[in-house]
């Protein structure tokens, strides 16, 4: 296994792979997703504890959402079980996820402790404040605290894109996994920008297309009714794409399907 350079372009055939491939098992893929933001909320009813294990399981959820998206390209229909595909290795196998979980919420929780760290005395912002101001919108950019969160988090989500993938399939430590991640996200970062770029006009397309259908439907109320399972099937998209980022920022002994065409990008 080496890393595997791919040119930028490749990012945009990334995000149209995740949607196709989502489209072949749409409820499937969903409904895995929605098993997991189900079984956070859950947990979030224990207070600390509940949201320390839900960090925990993040890799375990996302390994198990690219193990159903590769059951969905060799046309096969993901069990709810392999949502905890991380879990149902070799002993040795989950107990690294669950380091890498443990890892991971300390990442999170460093990351947030520069936001709060930096943040000061600036007002926090009030998720039912109502209307979104443009005064709002400047406010919440101009705050250091959020700036420092996300120049900390960015390497963070580097670091941990491929690494349950690593941990799990190809037995890499959870350290070393860290380090190969990312490297290959920095190695492929022109692709990793276009895909990100790619997703940004996605959900901008969805975003305008669903205000549209609220206006004819009659406005807000309308919006409502079909805006939570719109962000659910845009997110579920989204982590079926994160499999075809894997597959092709590594040179691997058995490469599970082509990404792009056929043809090494």
């Amino acid at each position: 296994m080496k890393l595997h350079l791919v040119p930028a372009r490749v990012g945009l055939q990334w995000v149209k792979l995740g949607v196709k491939t989502f489209f072949r098992q749409p409820l499937a893929m969903s409904g895995l997703f929605f098993m997991f933001m189900a079984t956070v909320s859950v947990l979030s009813l224990i207070p600390l504890l509940g949201t320390l294990i839900s960090m925990v399981l993040v890799p375990v959820a996302t390994l198990g959402l690219m193990a159903a998206t590769r059951e969905a390209t060799q046309g096969r229909f993901p069990m709810p079980s392999t949502l905890i595909s991380g879990l149902r290795g070799k002993p040795v196998q989950t107990r690294n996820m669950l380091v890498l979980g443990a890892m991971y919420a300390a990442g999170l929780l460093l990351v947030l402790g520069v936001a709060t760290l930096f943040a000061g005395d600036a007002p926090a912002v009030d998720p039912n404040a109502g209307e979104v101001s443009a005064e709002l919108v400047r406010a919440s950019l101009a705050n250091q605290g959020l700036l420092a969160g996300l120049v900390v988090y960015l390497p963070v989500v580097m670091a941990f894109w491929h690494a349950p993938a690593l941990v799990h399939w190809h037995g890499v430590s959870p350290g070393k996994s860290l380090f190969f991640s990312f490297m290959a996200c920095w190695g492929n970062k022109g692709a990793m920008l276009f895909y990100a770029l790619g997703w940004v006009g996605v959900f901008m397309l969805v975003g305008l297309f669903l205000s549209l259908l609220g206006a004819l439907l009659g406005g807000a109320q309308a919006l409502n009714i079909v805006l939570y399972p719109a962000v659910l099937f845009m997110a579920s998209m989204f982590h079926t794409s994160i499999y075809f980022t894997f597959v092709d920022s590594f040179e691997l002994t058995e490469r599970p399907t082509p990404t792009t065409n056929g043809e090494e990008a």
